[in-house]
């Protein structure tokens, strides 16, 4: 019997490409399955004159997707996990995590520089606010400054003079098919990602038990598991609070060691700590972890950012 499932998506190239990686590795499981892609305009793609700490955590990029799932137009929606609010919509869950692409940081430039090699005062493209941070903490006389877009977008005002250099994510660039056009490859001891960063998410209602067990087979419980925990620790220091937070849980010897920070927007104060624990409960510790930061100071960037 054929089975059809309707999917809904932003409609960016890099949406859609991540849509076609759920597709193929269900249809792996389940070779009859069909499936369409629905498009849906969120709010996020609206925004494009809006800084990201304006919208930070609200889930613009994911609202008007989730309401068509609750509202059954469709049966699924892929996000990237790192748009995905905190706490999910009541109703809705993630059904499924995928084998998490490279979570890294890239930085593109124009001439092909790393990033000690750019220029004092080179500007550096990205609307991040996690981003601008730790490079104002490494390189403290660069211009920083906001770029809102697709990959595509970015990547043409870059090529045409706007910016010395841009900064993505890896997996996105890589899911393109555009990973001859970076320069370097940041590591996350310069450059620690997003919670989630990577990783794709697949949302479900949460009372279609069928589908729910059919999209299982798809889970990729290693990743899963990392995420979780840095989400736990997204969501004990604020959620979606304006401040730069960061997180990456990498297993270890069979244990997930997690890394995580926060700083103030200018990158004048970053708290950044390490944490190996349990992975059977990871998030314990995600909140551990931010218990931590909040001992040695991160409080006090909360309070002001309040």
């Amino acid at each position: 019997m054929t089975e059809t499932l309707i999917i809904g998506t932003r409609g960016s190239a890099l949406a859609l490409a991540q849509v076609q990686l759920v597709i193929e590795a269900l249809q792996k499981f389940f070779p009859c399955l069909k499936c369409d892609m629905r498009v849906i305009r969120t709010s996020g793609d609206h925004l494009l004159n809006t800084q990201l700490t304006d919208i930070a955590g609200k889930g613009v990029f994911t609202k008007e997707i989730d309401e068509a799932l609750l509202r059954g137009e469709i049966n699924l929606a892929v996000h990237s996990l790192k748009d995905l609010p905190s706490q999910p919509p009541e109703g809705l869950v993630i059904g499924a995590v995928l084998n998490r692409a490279d979570p890294r940081d890239v930085l593109i430039a124009r001439d092909g520089l790393k990033l000690a090699e750019l220029a004092p005062g080179a500007l550096v493209g990205t609307d991040s606010p996690r981003r601008r941070a730790q490079l104002l903490v490494l390189r403290p006389d660069l211009q920083v400054v906001g770029l809102r877009g697709n990959v595509e977008t970015r990547l043409r005002k870059l090529d045409a003079g706007q910016y010395d250099a841009i900064v993505l994510a890896a997996a996105g660039l890589m899911r393109l098919g555009l990973q001859s056009r970076l320069s370097e490859v940041l590591s996350t001891d310069i450059l620690l990602p997003a919670p989630g960063q990577g990783a794709l998410a697949i949302q479900v209602r949460e009372g279609d038990t069928h589908l729910r067990a059919m999209i299982a087979e798809i889970d990729h419980a290693p990743t899963r598991t990392a995420v979780r925990a840095e989400r736990a620790f997204l969501q004990r220091l604020g959620g979606g609070c304006r401040l730069p937070i960061a997180a990456y849980a990498r297993w270890l010897d069979g244990r997930l060691a997690l890394d995580g920070l926060i700083a103030d927007p200018h990158g004048k104060t970053l708290f950044r700590d390490h944490f190996v624990g349990d992975p059977e409960y990871p998030e314990a510790l995600g909140e551990q972890l931010a218990e931590r930061l909040l001992a040695q100071g991160a409080r006090v960037l909360l309070g002001a950012a309040a």
